[in-house]
């Protein structure tokens, strides 16, 4: 079904606005979930990299640092640029040949990556995933606003959110399995058959990087959902949940639509607060298996699909929950998108400190799940009020902004400097163990026992007090939220 004209839902005169939004609940229903499966696949193609930290840092002999610009520019510096122009172009044109176009080209770069013969082209590549990935929610979160209304946004976006834990899930599990089981059966019988191929005759197989395979395999399978976006998503009016008078009126230009959220304090403060969350977030993410593996001596599988994938089952639950209770107390409480992040990004503090620091995986695995669930509640507000405080001409671009500001400061900052910092205490933890070794001696194959002792302690100790330090920061977002919270009720016309 590509025709929008093809489906219809009464209006209600008196009120001026559609009772229902556009198409049958099945039909809408249907459009939330594919663009769940876009967006999880959006996240799984982002966060891989994160799983692989480990195995990519030994490939191509690098340090944190790098690693951190890997995951953080290499991204986010084309993603969030891309992302406004993008935006603009999907407020006149086809939503749903965008989503998919971008579908494809991310999930075509997420295989290249696996093909990285240098640690600057998987570089490139990963700067290609940015591109792709910088069209799908701006006009992803304007099909949503027309196809459901106002009262069911809330829920609709915090749904459509899930696909950040959600797709976090699916690259540990795949990520984990595949770098951790290479020689296993599942894996063992794809390489066997690939050796038919063209490519076996390249390349050896057989001795192949596991983390290569895992791009491979979680790219491929988007290209599938590119086609599936395309054939079966109807373009809706564009507006079409907005009342009768908000329709058809002239486009606004780039400077309107700045000019217009310049006059909503409570959209600059929440994206303020999601971008403080997000830097930490991002950053601590990049990490997060390398921590368990440096302080717990866990595997790569079982830090990846035994203990995120955990974590990231809370942070859906979380998500979901958000935007059902800011829909459902929106008329007691109108004030919940900003207040539910403040009073729970409180609530994270303590327990994802506490959870770091114990020596402990019981202790600190049930306290991390706890602070999970409550740190993603501000994605909700992250897609709700950029896409409610402005009408339907603007919202692509409104959620393009936001994009921009917190995948730059957020996602372009938070891995490279919690990976510097966690080098510079690396650093610093060494020395006071034994002045004589460096960084690069760490590097050395034949270490005395005691020697590598020491390298190991402090490569595990400088990332965990990175983490628990950047966790800190919450703070400063608890204070954004709060200051939304004091208009968000007038800015978004509750």
């Amino acid at each position: 079904m590509t025709e929008a004209t093809t489906i219809s839902t009464p209006r209600s005169a008196d009120r001026g606005a559609p009772e229902s939004g556009y198409g049958s609940k099945n039909y809408r229903n249907y459009i939330l979930g594919t663009l769940l499966i876009v967006y999880i696949f959006n996240f799984i193609d982002r966060t891989i990299i994160n799983i692989l930290t480990e195995p990519i840092k030994e490939s191509f002999g690098v340090e944190d640092w790098q690693m951190g610009l890997l995951g953080g520019p290499a991204f986010a510096i084309l993603y969030t640029f891309v992302g406004i122009p993008i935006a603009r172009f999907s407020e006149k044109h086809h939503r749903v040949w965008i989503i998919a176009g971008s579908v494809f080209l991310w999930s075509l770069m997420t295989v290249l990556c696996g093909f990285a013969l240098s640690f600057l082209a998987l570089f490139i590549f990963r700067i290609g995933v940015s591109i792709g990935e910088a069209g799908c929610s701006p006009p992803a979160n304007s099909l949503i606003a027309d196809y459901f209304i106002p009262a069911e946004r809330s829920t609709a976006v915090s749904v459509y959110a899930l696909g950040i834990p959600l797709g976090g899930m699916v690259a540990y599990v795949f990520g984990g399995y595949i770098v951790g089981n290479l020689d296993g059966p599942i894996v063992g019988a794809m390489l066997e058959s690939w050796n038919w191929t063209w490519a076996a005759q390249a390349l050896d197989w057989q001795n192949i990087e596991g983390w290569r395979i895992a791009f491979v395999v979680v790219g491929v399978p988007g290209i599938i959902v590119a086609a599936i976006v395309k054939l079966t998503i109807a373009e809706p009016p564009r507006g079409y949940t907005d009342p009768l008078e908000m329709q058809n009126r002239e486009q606004v230009g780039f400077r309107e639509v700045l000019r217009i959220l310049s006059q909503k304090p409570a959209y600059w403060h929440v994206t303020m607060g999601v971008t403080v969350a997000s830097f930490v977030n991002y950053g601590v993410g990049q990490f997060f298996v390398s921590f368990l593996i440096r302080t717990h001596e866990l595997s790569i599988f079982d830090a990846s699909v035994k203990i995120a994938m955990a974590l990231a089952l809370m942070a859906a639950i979380g998500t979901y929950m958000s935007g059902y209770l800011a829909d459902r107390y929106a008329k007691r409480f109108p004030k919940a998108l900003a207040l539910i992040p403040m009073f729970a990004l409180i609530g994270v503090i303590p327990m994802h400190v506490t959870g770091y620091l114990a020596e402990s995986l019981w202790v600190a695995v049930p306290l991390m799940m706890v602070g999970q669930m409550l740190l993603y509640t501000y994605l909700c507000p992250l897609y709700a009020v950029p896409s409610g405080v402005v009408d339907s001409r603007m919202r692509a671009t409104a959620v393009a902004v936001t994009l921009f500001i917190v995948n730059l400061l957020g996602y372009g900052l938070g891995p490279p400097l919690i990976g510097g910092l966690s080098t510079i205490l690396n650093a610093t933890f060494l020395s006071g163990l034994d002045p004589t070794l460096t960084l690069a001696a760490c590097k050395a194959s034949n270490l005395a026992a005691a020697a590598q002792s020491a390298c190991d302690s402090a490569n595990a100790d400088g990332l965990r007090w990175s983490m628990v330090l950047f966790k800190c920061l919450y703070l400063w977002a608890v204070f954004h939220f709060y200051m939304a919270s004091r208009t968000i009720q007038r800015d978004m016309g509750r």
